[in-house]
């Protein structure tokens, strides 16, 4: 891969503040810098960026209709009424149902959940699902992590006598649905401080005003916090802000004491032993909650969770295991079939975007199908499948580029979309596929940046090996936990030559164990380079290079970092 390494320059004045941050912390002026480059500019946010702190959450009834949502809630178990939880069946939706059933099942009975159909129902609110509540005598409806966009379905349900209350966060239409209460920041008329909490972190916030209104101590939410670190990390929201406190908070619940369905999953990804950060949630214990979705049910997903029996969840989690190493199979044989397609496309090179459609194409993969093609062109990708007389689809996109927007602008064409800035759902009727295809990339080709569709590495900082001590990794560590607009620092050092005893590793030699020295310092350092022995040749014949790397812990040797390089250039 060909990475055009970006460095991340800041003006004198954001220098300026950066000396005076680091002098007043006692940390590397270096440190000082990443700081400044995430928005902080005083000691008193940086301490609070480096211990969020649960009281800094904000007051819940901040959020338009938050008093609108405790009310009904509270007049439906005084009444006894009947409650239906119900959600999306991916990671953040499961979570989402999990978190609100556990929490108010400890203080009222007559309460169920509900995870629509993929295959039979499709996203979001459904008419079945309104039915079914309506069969069972449910008057209130809590929906989460969908249910913005859903008019006619809640219209529907009101003629029924069921109340709604929406819990959501993706971006809502001018004609919002009839709910009692509708709590989503990104509403026009928002009323609340912070607009990127998960689907799973507004019910959260709405567990937090019910809390605050009767009278139960906070504590009582802190076990609930693990759902909500699985929610930010799996759906790719901003880890800044009100999200940071709560993914802070819920990764050491979830390394200390997770709730039992959660601990049944780290057991079966082998993390038992392991401190579990962002990127476990995102390439182990996501990917595993979403399986049950995309292959069979959602709620199975739910039940899992929600289960107080160790063993009964070990089971439950094998079987979600089980789907996962399905989706591996019908991932990797869609991606590739994909990419041939993808490589016969005319013109590509001129293309600003890439949508495909298969209609044998396994539903419940497009999404991931989706993502890979985007980490492989550099461009935004829709992939679309045929249900019934239907082309629906998942889309995602590249880093800066708002996809919804794009799939907005073809609404006229669309039967229902919706989504956030980086991923999306969309469907049409089949025959408008290809003119879906040209206005989509015509609408990308005017808007998307040069720099949006090729390969780069944002580098943070030019740093030299002697500035890599134990107390700057220490002082490192802060900085997590690490996802959108809070990225892994990525450093870069010039001029580095092999020690003389570096080496090709792995199973099919592909990856490069590296021993390193810089011209400045005495340090030798270890690395490792995953998929990158092509450099090794230019590496043995001791002329100098440039690296750009993280700084890891090494797993082997403990209390010793490691960097895991993520390119290597010849040094200029």
């Amino acid at each position: 891969m060909n990475y055009k390494w970006n460095y991340q320059p800041i003006t004198p004045e954001q220098e300026e503040t950066s000396q005076t941050l680091a002098q007043e912390l006692g940390i590397s002026p270096i440190l000082g810098k990443l700081l400044v480059q995430r928005g902080i500019e005083t000691a008193s946010e940086a301490r609070k960026y480096f211990r969020p702190q649960l009281p800094d959450l904000h007051d819940p009834f901040l959020m338009k209709d938050m008093d609108l949502a405790v009310e009904r809630l509270n007049r439906a178990m005084g009444k006894k009424e009947r409650i239906l939880v119900y959600g999306d069946y991916d990671v953040d939706g499961t979570t989402s149902v999990a978190l609100v059933y556990k929490f108010l099942q400890q203080y009222y009975s007559n309460i169920d959940y509900y995870i629509p159909d993929r295959y039979e129902e499709g996203y979001g609110v459904s008419f079945k699902g309104i039915d079914y509540a309506f069969d069972t005598d449910v008057k209130l409806i809590i929906v989460l992590d969908c249910g913005i966009k859903a008019v006619e379905e809640i219209t529907y349900a009101k003629e029924k006598g069921i109340d709604f209350i929406i819990c959501d966060h993706h971006v809502p239409d001018d004609v919002l649905p009839p709910a009692v209460a509708i709590l989503n920041a990104k509403r026009l008329d928002n009323t609340y401080p912070y607009a990127h909490l998960s689907g799973c972190g507004v019910g959260f916030k709405f567990m937090q005003a019910f809390t605050i209104n009767n009278g139960i101590e906070f504590h009582h939410l802190i076990p609930l916090l693990d759902l909500v670190a699985v929610s930010v990390a799996s759906d790719i929201v901003p880890i800044m802000g009100e999200n940071r406190i709560l993914t802070y908070h819920g990764l050491k619940q979830l390394n200390s004491n997770p709730s039992v369905g959660l601990k049944a999953i780290i057991d079966i990804c082998g993390l038992t032993e392991k401190e579990i950060t962002v990127s476990d949630i995102v390439f182990k214990i996501g990917p595993r909650i979403n399986a049950s979705g995309r292959i069979q049910s959602g709620k199975e997903a739910v039940d899992l969770l929600t289960e107080k029996d160790f063993s009964l969840a070990l089971e439950k989690a094998n079987q979600i295991n089980q789907y996962n190493e399905t989706r591996k199979d019908l991932d990797k044989n869609m991606t590739e079939e994909a990419n041939h397609i993808v490589d016969s496309l005319e013109g590509l090179s001129d293309r600003r975007s890439i949508v495909i459609y298969n209609e044998n194409w396994h539903k419940g993969v497009i999404g991931i199908v989706a993502s890979r093609l985007t980490e492989v062109y550099y461009r935004p990708a829709v992939v679309l499948t045929r249900t019934d007389d239907m082309a629906t689809g998942s889309a995602r996109s590249v880093s800066g580029f708002d996809v919804y927007k794009a799939i907005e602008h073809c609404r006229d064409l669309l039967e229902n979309f919706g989504g956030h800035t980086y991923a999306a759902g969309l469907s049409m009727k089949v025959e408008n596929v290809p003119l879906f295809i040209e206005r989509f990339e015509t609408y990308v080709a005017e808007h998307i940046l040069p720099e949006q569709t090729s390969a780069v590495i944002d580098i943070d900082a030019v740093i030299d090996f002697r500035d890599i001590t134990s107390k700057f990794y220490s002082d490192l560590k802060k900085f997590n936990p690490y996802g959108p607009d809070n990225q892994k620092p990525i450093f870069s050092t010039n001029h580095v030559y092999d020690y003389g005893t570096s080496k090709v590793v792995g199973r099919e030699q592909e990856h490069i164990k590296l021993e390193l020295v810089d011209n400045k310092s005495n340090n030798v350092m270890n690395g490792i380079a995953f998929g990158q022995s092509s450099h090794v040749r230019y590496i043995k014949t001791k002329r100098s290079f440039d690296i750009c790397y993280t700084i890891e812990e090494n797993t082997h040797k403990r209390g010793e970092v490691q960097l895991q390089i993520e390119d290597i250039k010849p040094a200029e």
